[in-house]
C-alpha cells in the first residue's frame, strides 16, 4: 500500500529567536518548497495539519515560520520532526517517474522470473539512480537505465527487469 503522505524535508533546528527553523529538504528540488502553505507532521499513525510561510531557499536549506510556534523555545520542540505533503500537494512526476518512497519494498525480478529480492535503497550517485535490491543471494546494485528496467508497478509492488541487461550491469554482493 502506497503511503498517503511524503516525506520532504526534516527539521534540523531553530533559526534565530522569533520561531524559524532551518529544514533540510528531502527531495530534488528545494524549490518545491516555495509557495508551500502547509505541511502535515507525522504524529503516530496520523498526521497532523500545519500553515507554514517559507521565509527564503537557500542552497541546500529552506527556512521556514510554522503557524503557533512564535519563538526559539517553541521551534527547539519541532528539531528533527519529518515534514510531509500529502499526495495531493506532491509534485507532479515526469511518466516512467516514481517516487522513492513508493519504490522501496518493492520486488524485484527478471523477465525470466528469476528473484532478486526487496528493494532496500536507491542510490543516487550521479548520472542516474542505482536500486539496491537484498535477497537469498545477497545484495544486488541495479543502474535504474531504460534499457535495464522493463516494467515498474508500485501499485502491485513489482519491477521486472531485462534478464539479458541485467547479467551485463547488476553487482551482486553475494553473503
Amino acid at each position: 500500500m502506497l503511503s498517503t503522505h511524503l516525506l520532504i524535508g526534516e527539521i534540523l533546528k531553530p533559526q534565530g529567536i522569533r520561531g524559524e527553523v532551518k529544514v533540510r529538504p528531502i527531495t530534488n528540488d528545494p524549490m518545491r518548497f516555495d509557495g508551500l502553505e502547509f505541511v502535515y507532521f507525522k504524529a503516530g499513525e496520523d498526521y497532523q495539519k500545519r500553515g507554514v510561510r517559507v521565509t527564503r531557499i537557500d542552497g541546500d536549506a529552506v527556512y521556514m515560520l510554522v503557524d503557533g510556534v512564535g519563538d526559539r523555545d517553541a521551534a527547539e520542540k519541532l528539531r528533527g520532526l519529518g515534514i510531509y505533503v500529502d499526495r495531493a500537494h506532491s509534485v507532479p512526476l515526469d511518466e516512467d517517474t516514481n517516487f522513492i518512497c513508493d519504490l522501496i519494498g518493492c520486488r524485484g525480478v527478471d523477465d525470466r522470473g528469476t528473484e532478486l529480492g526487496v528493494m532496500t535503497d536507491v542510490l543516487q550517485p550521479g548520472a542516474n539512480d542505482v536500486y539496491v535490491f537484498r535477497g537469498e543471494r545477497g545484495e544486488c546494485l541495479v543502474p535504474a537505465l531504460k534499457s535495464v528496467v522493463v516494467s515498474v508497478d508500485v501499485e502491485n509492488r513489482l519491477i521486472v527487469f531485462d534478464a539479458q541487461r541485467l547479467s551485463e550491469v547488476a553487482v551482486f554482493d553475494e553473503d
